[in-house]
């Protein structure tokens, strides 16, 4: 799952807190830089609808780096929170879908030549908010608004297939008890094994 992590993984504590590893956590960082963004173009005087999105792009961004901290002590809440930042995505989602509707614009649908032309984009190896910058900084509301819709999507996508796989991982190997349990089993086995090693032999 990450390919820096914060804890040894000599002990019973897996490797945890690569969360800047995870293609799911960048697409969300562009997420939040995008909404900050669109709220400033187009919703400036609207306060409390701006601070609603940006509360939910952060959520959606902050969930996955505090589950990633907390995943070597807790498989449980690394699932919760990677769940939350899902759900606060959806809720993002929403806030633009009805920015769309109840300003009589349109919206993309999924197989569109606009939505697959961004789906295209998103495939770039190092998927960043440049990747995306001459768009949202010069487009119209209808379609930056239609942008950042489709990378919600990929984002909550990835979050799916994440959070099926911290099921799977939990399910066959456990939690910090199992581990615990493993370690303290492995470290009896290691005196015993060593205690035999010094008894004399027997004539």
């Amino acid at each position: 799952m990450t390919a820096c992590p914060d804890a040894d993984s000599d002990g019973f504590l897996p490797p945890h807190g690569g969360y800047k590893n995870l293609k799911s956590y960048s697409k969300t960082v562009i997420i939040y830089d995008g909404t900050v963004l669109f709220c400033r173009r187009f919703l400036d005087r609207d306060w409390r609808t701006t601070d609603q999105m940006v509360q939910a792009a952060r959520s959606g961004k902050q969930n996955i780096v505090e589950g990633s901290d907390a995943s070597g002590t807790s498989k449980e809440t690394e699932i919760k929170l990677t769940n939350v930042a899902r759900a606060s995505l959806r809720e993002l989602l929403e806030d633009y879908e009805d920015f769309l509707r109840t300003r009589d614009l349109t919206l993309w649908d999924k197989n569109s030549r606009e939505a697959l032309f961004v789906r295209k984009l998103g495939r770039v190896r190092n998927d960043d908010y440049g990747t995306y910058r001459g768009f949202l900084e010069t487009r119209s509301s209808e379609v930056v608004a239609n942008i950042l819709i489709c990378l919600i999507h990929q984002a909550r996508y990835l979050l799916g297939r994440q959070i099926s796989s911290l099921e799977k991982t939990f399910v066959s190997e456990g939690g910090i008890r199992e581990r615990m349990t493993r370690a303290r089993l492995e470290f009896r086995n290691k005196q015993k094994t060593a205690s035999a090693e010094k008894r004399p032999p027997v004539k």
